[in-house]
């Protein structure tokens, strides 16, 4: 590790107001503490080890004598502990200080301590604090250049909705056969021919398939039919690595006259959607920074005053970096309840949804702060369902 990563996290350690930051391994469970300090995966593990980065000053590393030199690559002095008795007086050397650690009550995903290791501390006299908010501000809080590659796979995305819609166009003109699995299979191929990867792939979602927000195609999918309601949710980034992901969502009509009832409920579904930006814009016109978790409460208000409550399955939209569904802040009140602020650099998705029997709907944008401003990236947003044309 560098001398420039060790000073931000310490930069980091000193804005969250705790004396350190505590990352621990073994056998490779907490794959955020190797990616962080910048560890091989393949290295072997066998025996914990800490790594203590106080907010100033120099690291402390414990590690066992079997695996003396598994931190070497890390600044910092070494305390080398064979027995447990060896690594709980090892630990004591932190008692009274408040020590960030990878565990949240409410998030998760960044929870890979184990219980009885936080026992443990807590015997050492440490006091422990979530690190959710120190792995923010390192891995969720996007550069100048991370935010060019996550605008760079949007606006990509962004391009292959509009030509799968043109694929949809032509098979409703010529009444060909048309498959959920065809338009993920073409889908595949639009991210192949940008040179964008993604972890899964994409939602295609006809009729009643639509009303699962984790539905996956097997086979060839559903045939899709005339008044199909289809629901599009892509998520890709570019091939090199530390490249930043997109993730959006579209929903068409196959069909050419949209039934009443069923565009009343994708605009209000967009009405919530545009909800959630204007109150994150006004927040920070009022130079407040407003939490994951009031974002989300406002969008699931206006939609449950529109009548909708039953029809909510998930949160608002979650973190995105090097990972689809990141570190950052998600937009969530209910799920994982997320009071981290969004600070510049962060970059999250916006995505009500509302499901029901027979189909379902979500409209899927990417946003990011930048100057304490809310900007949202790709190309033009959707505001209309598309049709065939």
């Amino acid at each position: 590790m560098t001398a420039l990563t060790i000073e931000n996290l310490q930069k980091a350690i000193r804005e969250e107001a705790v004396d350190g930051w505590l990352f621990y391994n073994f056998h490779h469970r907490d794959p955020l503490s190797d990616e962080l300090l910048g560890l091989s995966r393949d290295s072997t593990n066998s025996r914990p080890w800490f790594y203590m980065v106080p907010r100033e000053g120099e690291p402390i590393k414990i590690v066992h004598a079997i695996e003396a030199h598994i931190l070497d690559q890390l600044s910092g002095s070494s305390l080398v502990y064979s027995g447990r008795d060896g690594i709980t007086k090892a630990l004591q050397c932190f008692a009274g200080k408040t020590l960030a650690v990878h565990a949240d009550v409410n998030l998760p995903v960044i929870s890979y301590l184990d219980a009885g290791t936080m026992q443990n501390l807590v015997q050492a006299g440490i006091q422990t604090v979530s690190a959710a908010s120190l792995i923010q501000r390192i891995k969720g809080i996007l550069s100048d250049e991370d935010l060019a590659s996550h605008k760079r796979a949007a606006i990509g995305l962004y391009e292959i909705v509009e030509d799968i819609w043109a694929l949809v166009s032509k098979h409703y003109r010529t009444k060909q056969p048309l498959y959920e699995g065809d338009l993920q299979q073409a889908i595949l191929v639009g991210m192949k021919e940008r040179n964008l990867v993604t972890d899964h792939p994409p939602i295609v979602a006809a009729g009643s398939h639509a009303g699962d927000p984790h539905y996956e195609v097997t086979s060839h999918g559903r045939l899709i039919q005339f008044g199909d309601v289809i629901q599009l949710d892509l998520w890709a980034k570019e091939i090199e690595n530390h490249s930043i992901y997109a993730d959006i969502s579209w929903v068409g009509y196959y069909g050419t006259e949209i039934p009443q009832h069923i565009q009343k409920i994708f605009q209000d579904l967009v009405d919530s959607r545009e909800a959630a930006l204007s109150f994150i814009t006004a927040q920070l016109n009022q130079g407040l920074r407003p939490t994951g978790a009031a974002v989300d409460r406002e969008v699931r208000k206006f939609l449950v005053n529109r009548g909708y409550e039953g029809a909510i399955k998930h949160r608002t939209g979650h973190g995105i970096d090097t990972e689809c569904h990141g570190s950052g802040v998600n937009i969530d009140s209910v799920e994982f309840p997320d009071e981290r602020k969004l600070l510049d650099g962060a970059c999250f998705s916006i995505e009500p949804g509302l499901y029901f029997s027979e189909y379902g709907f979500r409209t899927e944008i990417d946003v990011y702060i930048q100057q304490h401003q809310a900007y949202v990236s790709g190309k033009m947003r959707q505001f209309a369902l598309l049709t065939p044309q």
